[in-house]
């Protein structure tokens, strides 16, 4: 039984803990804090709920993903991944079933961790994670073009086609004002960093043009441009906190936008720490990261708050800034909370084209074009796998995408290692030049007896191997005597490889012929004692080497 893999890296960094590393933590904690606020505020709106649940959630998950995470350097909080789940979840579940689901999800989260399903997290297929990346960028661009432009518009369609049909026809009523402010805070976004690495370019972008927006609006008497405080009342009131009620018929209904939250989560949190790992030169713990993760989304969501997970930006912000304990990321968080509680009303006057052209420079990050192209040149199973997730992902949904994404991930994955195991028929001579079965000094060649058949299997014995003796035993022409089936390069035999051996040798054993098993290794040959082959096949009839397994044959033959 496996034990509990839960080992948070606080506990570890505080041991050695001092005034240096503190005043480097707090330093970037401040500025990732910093770094974070506008994020919160954009991710929140765009995900379809008001601008303080953002924040809230960067203070809860971001405090229980630092104080219980696998990772000394993680932030977590709200990030661009769950803006299309959650809106979706929003729209067709409101905001009761967006808690649940979040809930939910937590509960997936720490069952993954539990499980140890850590690693295996790590190896969902590349192209599966850069299709729906993709899609999502694509997705979240489409979402922000209405206020990047401030178009007049009454209702947005929620298909992504039907959306760009909708844009299309309202081109001109675009407000020139707003869509100014829009992409001048793009341009500030884009140029920041060749000024200055440590302040945000999404921070300096909402201070310039919410200040614009204002001179604008008291001495140019442009009152077009739309803000937060239009369309959300702004509190800076703590939540108290709630526990949903949960029913079988609403639980049973979100498993499905749960399981996508949590596994989406997962992907991302365990990417970003490690990435982080490879900066640092640490190891995160991938079962107690997800273990923090799950908890961070239970109690999210009781206050109010939404999906959250690792964010890497934010992460190598953190890093960058010498963050390199868990207490960084609690500095973050609380910096955060002071924000909240005493600057939060200011964020009524923050233009909405401003915050869109915040997302629009997110989802250009986001999107991986460059990976995307150098994908296109791989493998088709590998195209196929890519350009069904990406497009699933933008014309139907995110729950959908990764469904069949990993779907057809899995049947390629068996279609490959299927191809991997080898199964060949041996005629006249057996080869020794290459074989590891025993020591035979300058014999090179075995010859095979009248009446025997040799077949090797080189690779695992598990599902489409099985299926090809029925094609070699076909060409022979003659019924034999015995049939030799050498696995000395068989590492290991499951269930369906089996279920196919048993098959075979029951259908000889109706034609009249001997099977032989030769070089078959420990681990193996036990499968086959629990299974039944000793009595099926005889004792006598399972060989070690080929030697033996000839031998055998000889005797049956003559006979």
């Amino acid at each position: 039984m496996k034990t509990l893999d839960f080992k948070p890296k606080m506990i570890s960094a505080l041991k050695k803990y001092n005034k240096e590393t503190f005043m480097a933590d707090l330093m970037a904690g401040v500025i990732v804090g910093i770094v974070a606020l506008p994020l919160a505020i954009a991710f929140g709106i765009a995900s379809g709920v008001s601008p303080e649940k953002g924040i809230i959630t960067a203070i809860v998950a971001g405090f229980v993903i630092s104080a219980l995470g696998g990772s000394k350097v993680q932030i977590g909080g709200p990030t661009g991944a769950f803006i299309v789940i959650v809106a979706g979840i929003i729209n067709q579940y409101g905001m009761q079933g967006l808690t649940i689901a979040t809930l939910m999800a937590g509960v997936f989260l720490i069952g993954f961790g539990l499980l140890h399903l850590g690693t295996i997290i790590k190896y969902i297929p590349y192209p599966i994670i850069v299709g729906f990346t993709s899609g999502i960028a694509v997705t979240i661009f489409t979402t922000q073009v209405k206020d990047l432009l401030g178009m007049q518009m009454s209702d947005v369609p929620s298909d992504f086609i039907e959306k760009w049909i909708a844009y299309a026809q309202n081109l001109t009523h675009i407000d020139p004002w707003s869509a100014a402010v829009g992409l001048v805070s793009v341009a500030i976004i884009a140029a920041a960093p060749k000024l200055s690495k440590r302040v945000p370019g999404s921070l300096i972008a909402i201070i310039v043009m919410t200040i614009t927006a204002l001179l604008l609006k008291q001495y140019a008497g442009v009152t077009t441009i739309e803000t937060i405080g239009d369309r959300f009342s702004i509190s800076s009131t703590l939540p108290d906190a709630v526990v949903p009620e949960l029913t079988w018929e609403t639980v049973k209904g979100l498993v499905a936008p749960a399981m996508t939250i949590a596994v989406l989560g997962a992907i991302e949190s365990l990417l970003s720490a490690t990435v982080a790992d490879g900066v640092i030169g640490d190891h995160h713990n991938s079962n107690t990261e997800l273990i923090g993760q799950g908890v961070a989304n239970i109690v999210s969501p009781i206050f109010g708050g939404i999906p959250a997970t690792g964010a890497i930006a934010r992460t190598m912000t953190n890093i960058n800034n010498g963050g390199r304990t868990p207490i960084a990321g609690i500095i973050h968080a609380v910096v955060l909370l002071l924000i909240f509680l005493f600057l939060m009303p200011l964020a009524q006057y923050i233009p909405m084209a401003c915050l869109a052209g915040v997302l629009v420079v997110v989802s250009y990050g986001m999107s991986g074009w460059r990976s995307f192209l150098a994908l296109m040149r791989n493998p088709k199973s590998d195209i196929t796998v890519l350009l069904l997730t990406f497009f699933l992902t933008i014309i139907f949904d995110l729950t959908i995408a990764i469904e069949v994404g990993i779907i057809c991930a899995c049947l390629l994955f068996m279609k490959r290692m299927s191809e991997t195991t080898d199964v060949k028929a041996i005629y006249d001579e057996i080869d020794l030049n290459e074989d590891a079965d025993m020591e035979r000094g300058n014999l090179v060649h075995l010859t095979i007896p009248k009446g025997v058949e040799v077949y090797e299997i080189n690779g695992p014995y598990f599902f489409g191997a099985g299926n090809r003796f029925e094609d070699l035993m076909g060409r022979y022409g003659h019924r034999p005597k015995v049939r030799i089936i050498r696995m000395r390069k068989v590492p290991f035999i499951d269930s369906t490889g089996l279920h196919n051996l048993e098959n075979m040798c029951l259908m000889s054993q109706r034609e009249g012929i001997t099977v032989v098993l030769s070089g078959v290794n420990e681990k193996v040959e036990a499968v086959l004692n629990r299974n039944g082959f000793q009595k099926l096949l005889g004792k006598e009839n399972i060989c070690n080497h080929i030697d033996l397994a000839l031998a055998r044959s000889r005797e049956i033959v003559d006979a």
